[in-house]
């Protein structure tokens, strides 16, 4: 399928750029399947369209402050890292904006003098290799200098506003590790998982850390030769046994989040037994896709022509979704990370 397929209008006024004051004040839409409607919903409503025995599978990984701006040494031009992938202590994977022209060797300074690193390759990649100088464990300047990944569609007149490192990030968020967050999970309170267990329903943890894949353009015509890239996710023992009993009684599988989808697909045997796995998964969803692990999605909505739309659409069919986008358009649900959601039946 052309990637031309899974484009839509949106105006950019409904690209959300703040959060709402309350997470679970967002608008739902409910889209059913089987009847190929919908009806106009709020998140607060979620736990009503949950039950006993099902599992909520939530994303915990944890976002860390893994944008760096600086300058170079010693010219003193300006330059924005962000950081990717720990490849080994120091040594990391990073996204350097082409425009910046930066040459193997050069050496960047961030946190003013404080943070210093070098780059190990020359322009061309997409991502670059950057090795850092720094004695103590990098975790604690990060948390001092760095500042919320946030995507490129959050216009800020600073790079991070106060309340993004608390709202870009989950409640449950625990594990980090992520440039970006689950951004479906960002919509829960506490209030709604005492909701969801006094539904008797089961909140399962998985991590999958969302990286560069998850975000990464569609850069070719035909989706099926478009591969996301691998991502380290993990689904524990206790989350495999929660699974399976849950499904044995009846129960139904309520991935939350696309990230969450891409873990329990890549968990879960051809006979739908999930057994506990940490490994990498470079699990590509298309069209045509069978899904064996999920049974009802709640997501937010997305870019066009990005994977996470092709993902949604192998979901629930592509025709339903680009209709359901465009009510939500003519509705004007607010779009993206900070943005309203769908909860897919």
């Amino acid at each position: 399928m052309h990637i031309s397929q899974f484009d839509y209008d949106l105006p950019e006024e409904l690209i959300a750029q703040q959060p709402l004051a309350e997470r679970d004040a967002s608008r739902m839409l409910v889209i059913n399947r089987q009847s190929q409607g919908w009806n106009d919903s709020e998140f607060a409503a979620f736990p009503e369209f949950v039950g006993a025995y099902d599992v909520v599978a939530i994303n915990n990984t944890k976002v860390f402050p893994a944008r760096l701006r600086g300058h170079r040494y010693p010219s003193g031009g300006r330059v924005d890292v962000m950081l990717i992938r720990e490849i080994e202590p120091l040594r990391w994977e990073a996204l350097v904006k082409p425009g910046q022209r930066l040459k193997k060797g050069a050496l960047l300074h961030f946190g003013g003098e404080r943070l210093s690193a070098q780059l190990l390759d020359e322009p061309g990649a997409e991502l670059r290799m950057l090795r850092f100088n720094w004695s103590g464990p990098l975790d604690s300047i990060l948390a001092e200098i760095g500042q919320t990944p946030l995507p490129p569609y959050i216009k800020r007149e600073h790079s991070e506003a106060p309340t993004d490192r608390d709202r870009y990030q989950t409640v449950f968020a625990k594990n980090k590790g992520a440039i970006a967050a689950p951004t479906a999970g960002l919509h829960f309170t506490e209030k709604t998982i005492r909701a969801l267990h006094a539904k008797g329903a089961i909140l399962a943890e998985i991590t999958l850390h969302v990286g560069y894949g998850t975000f990464a353009p569609v850069r070719v015509d035909e989706i099926e030769r478009h591969t996301v890239a691998a991502e380290r996710f993990e689904v524990t023992e206790k989350t495999a046994r929660e699974i399976n009993t849950s499904r044995v009684k009846g129960g139904r599988i309520i991935a939350v989040g696309t990230t969450t989808v891409r873990a329990l697909e890549s968990a879960v045997t051809d006979k739908g037994i999930f057994e506990s796995q940490y490994a990498n998964t470079n699990l590509t969803i298309t069209p045509g896709y069978t899904f064996r692990a999920t049974d009802v999605l709640l997501t937010n909505f997305h870019l066009p022509r990005s994977s996470l739309l092709v993902l949604v659409s192998a979901f629930a069919g592509r025709e339903l979704i680009l209709r359901a986008y465009r009510h939500a358009v003519e509705q004007r649900y607010r779009f993206y990370s900070y943005g309203d959601c769908m909860l897919i039946l």
